[in-house]
């Protein structure tokens, strides 16, 4: 594989899959160039970092049985995230130590990921693959995120059963998506779209929103357990999120592949 600044430069597959909606793909091309602005259209995914990461980070080493590093925590730990956009969240763990490896389907993002992962000087591979092509590849890895990417996603069941397959025996998947719930289209469709205008019109589709219980029962098919799930909250006066007893709009859980 070449390398430069740290940054994977090998040529990437063709992306196709049953689980790629062209529409999705059009739209983040759209918007690739905004993915590092934080007051953008990308700005709920630079807050939802200040709350996703050490969760991400406290239940990897939880789960993991990993040992407390306050510089290094997730030091020798091989990370995939899956729909990594411009990388915000791909580099946040590198910072914490861990192998960090990024796919998307939209060309655009990768190589914005790519050029922001060079110019911090993050070790952070990034490929343009999809979910899909990576499990035949037979790789696995400790920790595979799957966040804020199965609302997007139009095979959800052929998608999962691949993210569950990049799980190695004892790893661990997290996903984050929104509820599929009268109240989460009220706030995350109607409230941020069109009134308050936080993201663009046409950023999520009521009726690809899931709910708990079917990612539970996709990821047990694939011989996951969740381990714990906590909802998200935003604070619209101080643009601030946080973490929640209450699963109605927003939520993230944590699983543990044990078999």
């Amino acid at each position: 594989m070449g390398e430069k600044g740290g940054v994977s430069t090998e040529a990437a597959p063709a992306v196709a899959a049953s689980s790629v909606d062209p529409r999705e793909v059009e739209y983040y091309n759209r918007f690739a160039e905004l993915w590092w602005d934080d007051k953008g259209p990308f700005w709920p995914l630079h807050r939802l970092n200040e709350v996703r990461v050490p969760f991400i980070e406290a239940e990897t080493c939880r789960l993991l049985g990993l040992a407390v590093d306050e510089t290094s925590p997730l030091a020798g730990t091989r990370i995939l995230d899956i729909g990594c956009g411009g990388g915000i969240l791909s580099e946040s763990l590198a910072k914490l130590g861990a192998e960090v490896h990024g796919i998307d389907v939209v060309e655009r993002n990768i190589a914005i990921a790519r050029m922001h992962a060079e110019q911090s000087g993050r070790e952070v591979s990034y490929r343009l693959q999809t979910a899909e092509s990576l499990a035949e590849s037979g790789q696995v890895f400790d920790v595979v995120l799957n966040m804020e990417v199965v609302e997007h996603v139009a095979d959800l069941a052929g998608f999962m059963r691949a993210c569950g397959k990049l799980v190695r025996p004892g790893g661990v998947m997290f996903v984050a998506t929104i509820n599929r719930t009268v109240l989460a289209m009220l706030i995350a469709i109607l409230g941020a779209e069109y009134v308050l205008r936080w993201m663009p019109k046409g950023t999520h589709r009521w009726d690809w929103f899931r709910k708990p219980a079917e990612i539970e029962s996709l990821l047990n098919q694939s011989g996951l357990d969740v381990e714990r799930v906590t909802g998200v909250a935003v604070n619209p006066f101080s643009r601030t999120l946080f973490l929640t007893p209450v699963k109605r709009v927003n939520y993230m859980l944590s699983a543990l592949k044990v078999n």
